[in-house]
């Protein structure tokens, strides 16, 4: 060491995190400035979001999706490319995004994303259920069966399987789709109550 009081051998590498430095903490910040963190998300009710609300939440969990399919490489047999066509996938993996927000939300404790890891295994055996029912598969999708009850009228099925060309564009059109659906039975709704 120099005279001054400096060795170089102090100086941290450039990937090294820099030292935290020695003696009483800095004085809090005035109060101020502090903001609180907003709160944890509600749960998601696809049947009452307006087409503003649900264009937001459909990229939202779109983006989502894809990032739990891929940090946790999960198999088309739990999250197939053509989740976002068959409703009972659509509610799960939403309830699965809201919890994670919430156990991953600031003000929650430390313990919280070991409870979010295990109702997720129990919510992949559900999803591996539901795409079991459903039959959407890596390569091709077809529309969820209706089981048609006695007294009901027929419904007229789709059973073609549909192969799958290019999953994001056909998210962006069913997205589009369901929005366009939206603004239609808001401006409905405007005009009843204007008129």
């Amino acid at each position: 060491m120099d005279d001054e009081g400096f060795d170089p051998d102090d100086i941290p590498e450039l990937d090294q995190p820099e030292p935290e430095p020695v003696g009483p903490r800095s004085a809090p910040a005035e109060e101020s400035s502090f903001t609180a963190p907003a709160p944890p998300p509600a749960p998601i009710n696809w049947n009452l979001l307006s087409a503003r609300e649900a264009e937001h939440e459909w990229l939202q969990l779109n983006g989502w999706v894809n990032w739990l399919r891929a940090n946790y490489g999960l198999p088309a047999a739990t999250i197939p490319p053509m989740w976002h066509r068959h409703w009972e996938l659509i509610w799960e993996l939403s309830a699965l995004h809201t919890h994670w927000l919430t156990c991953y939300h600031p003000t929650r404790d430390g313990s919280a994303p070991l409870l979010w890891h295990a109702d997720f295994a129990a919510a992949c055996n559900r999803l591996r259920n539901w795409v079991t029912i459903n039959g959407t598969k890596l390569q091709s999708d077809r529309p969820t069966r209706q089981t048609v009850w006695p007294g009901e009228d027929a419904r007229e099925e789709d059973d073609q399987e549909t192969r799958i060309d290019d999953r994001d564009a056909d998210f962006v059109e069913f997205a589009v789709a369901d929005v366009r659906a939206r603004e239609a039975k808001e401006a409905a709704r405007e005009a009843r109550g204007s008129g």
